[in-house]
C-alpha cells in the first residue's frame, strides 16, 4: 500500500475519504482471510474502485479486474494497480467495445473462484460464453439494480450456476449509494458539463426506485420543479406523497428542461418524446446501461449533430429545435468529461459490503445452492457499526428490559 503522503499516488486522496475500507485493509492485512482465492472484479475503474481492489488484495486474494463499462476507466488508476503485487488488470482507458469484451473473456478464462460484479457483466458472460467455468465458481456479489434484475432473470430461468449475494439490495448499499451517491454525482456532473442551474427549471425524473427518488429529492432541494414518471403505481404514489408531480412521459415531455432517466430499462425516452420536447431540453442517463435514451431515434430525427461543449452532443431537428444529450447517453456521473462517479464517502460503504460479501461467502457459507441471496443481516450491521466508528458516532444499546420487551409477545407488564 502506498504512503498516504505520496501526491503522485492516484488513490491517495480517495483513501483519505474511505476510512471504512482502510480499516478493513489494516485488519485483513494481518488476517488475510481471502488468501488462496482468486477474485474477478468488474466495476467502473476509477479511484474508489482502486481502493476497493487493493482492499481485496490486502485480504490475501489474487485480484483480476476489468471495467463494467468501457468508457469510465481512469488510466492512471489502472497503471497504478498493475504495479501492485497480487493484482492484474484486464482493462485500459480508451479501449474499444470489442477490446473491452475480449478483456472480459480473458479474465474469465483465468477461472476466478469468486466474482464481484457491476451490472452482472462477468456473471452473465461466464454463463453465456464459458459455462464450463461457471460450474467451478464458488459464488459472487452484485452491486447494481441492473445487475440484480439480470441475475433474477437467470434464477427464474434456472440457469444460474452459483450463489450470488445481492449487495445492491442490502441497507448499507441502497439507502446510501443509490439514494445519495447516484443523485449527487449525477446532478453534479450534469451541471458541471452544461454550466446551467436547476433552480426554477422543470426536471423530469424517469423512475422512482432508490436512485430516482434521490435524484428527484435533491433536484427539488436545489430549487427545481420536479416531475416523476413511473410504471409502478406504488412507486408513483410514493413520489406523489414525497411532493413530486406525477405524470406520464407523454405529459411531461413538452415542459421538461432536464430529463434524467434511472429505470434500468430501455427506450424510456424515445421518438414520440423527442418530437414533443421543447427547444434546448437536456437529456441525461443515470442508469447502468446506455439504452434508456433511444439514441438511434434521436439520430433518425436529427438533420445534423454538433458538439457545443465537451460532453454534450446537440441534435438539430428539422423544425429548428435543439436537444442536448450528455455523455453519449451513458452514465452521466461516470462517463462525462468531469465525471468522478459517486462521492468517496458513500462508495466506502458499498465497496466494504462487496468485500464482506466475498469474505462471508468464501469463509462462512460455502454450502449455498445456486441462487440470488440477501446478504446476512449480521454482516450488514457489522459494516454499519464500523462505519459509525470511523465517523466517531455513538448509538444506544438496548437495556435488558427493552430486549425482554421485544421478545415477549404478550407484554404483561407493558408500562413498567
Amino acid at each position: 500500500m502506498a504512503d498516504e503522503t505520496d501526491v503522485s499516488d492516484p488513490l491517495g486522496w480517495t483513501r483519505d475519504h474511505t476510512p471504512l475500507l482502510r480499516s478493513y485493509q489494516r485488519e485483513y492485512g494481518e488476517t488475510t482471510p481471502l488468501e488462496g482465492y482468486s477474485i474477478g472484479v468488474a466495476t467502473h475503474m476509477e479511484a474508489k474502485s482502486g481502493v476497493f481492489v487493493e482492499t481485496l488484495a490486502e485480504a490475501g486474494a489474487e485480484v483480476l479486474f476489468t471495467g463494467s463499462e468501457p468508457h469510465s476507466t481512469k488510466g492512471e488508476v489502472v497503471e497504478y494497480l498493475d504495479e501492485q503485487d497480487g493484482i492484474e488488470s484486464y482493462v485500459e482507458a480508451g479501449m474499444s467495445e470489442e477490446a473491452w469484451v475480449d478483456a472480459q473473456h480473458a479474465l474469465l478464462e483465468e477461472e476466478p473462484d469468486f466474482i464481484l460484479d457491476d451490472g452482472a457483466e462477468l456473471i452473465a458472460r461466464v454463463h453465456a460464453d464459458h459455462p464450463e467455468i461457471a460450474q467451478t465458481i464458488v459464488g459472487g456479489g452484485e452491486q447494481t439494480t441492473a445487475g440484480i434484475t439480470r441475475l433474477e432473470a437467470m434464477e427464474d430461468q434456472d440457469v444460474l450456476e452459483f450463489p450470488v449475494y445481492s449487495v445492491n439490495d442490502t441497507p448499507m448499499k441502497h439507502f446510501f449509494d443509490n439514494v445519495h451517491g447516484t443523485a449527487e454525482s449525477s446532478l453534479t456532473n450534469a451541471l458541471m458539463t452544461t454550466n446551467t442551474m436547476l433552480s426554477g427549471k422543470t426536471v423530469v425524473v424517469a423512475g422512482y426506485g432508490y436512485c430516482g427518488r434521490g435524484i428527484a429529492r435533491k433536484a427539488r432541494g436545489m430549487g427545481a420543479k420536479t416531475v416523476v414518471t413511473e410504471v409502478d403505481p406504488r412507486k408513483a404514489l410514493e413520489a406523489h406523497m414525497d411532493g413530486h408531480r406525477i405524470a406520464s412521459m407523454d405529459e411531461a415531455t413538452p415542459e421538461g428542461d432536464y430529463f434524467i432517466t434511472s429505470t434500468g430499462n430501455r427506450e424510456v425516452l424515445r421518438r414520440e418524446h423527442f418530437e414533443q420536447m421543447q427547444d434546448g431540453a437536456i437529456l441525461a442517463n443515470a442508469g447502468h446501461f446506455d439504452v434508456e435514451i433511444a439514441i438511434p431515434h434521436l439520430e433518425d430525427l436529427a438533420e445534423n449533430e454538433s458538439t457545443p461543449t465537451e460532453g454534450v452532443t446537440r441534435y438539430h431537428l428539422p423544425d429548428g429545435r435543439q436537444l442536448d444529450l450528455l455523455a453519449d447517453g451513458r452514465l452521466v456521473n461516470l462517463t462525462g468529461p468531469y465525471s468522478k462517479g459517486h462521492p468517496a464517502e458513500v462508495m466506502d460503504m458499498t465497496f466494504a459490503m462487496m468485500v464482506m460479501a466475498a469474505d462471508d461467502m468464501l469463509t462462512e457459507d460455502r454450502d449455498l445452492a445456486p441462487g440470488v441471496y440477501a446478504i446476512p443481516d449480521r454482516v450488514d450491521r457489522t459494516v454499519a457499526d464500523r462505519k459509525l466508528e470511523t465517523l466517531d458516532c455513538s448509538i444506544d444499546d438496548l437495556t435488558e428490559n427493552q430486549e425482554e420487551y421485544y421478545d415477549d409477545w404478550e407484554h404483561p407488564d407493558s408500562h413498567f
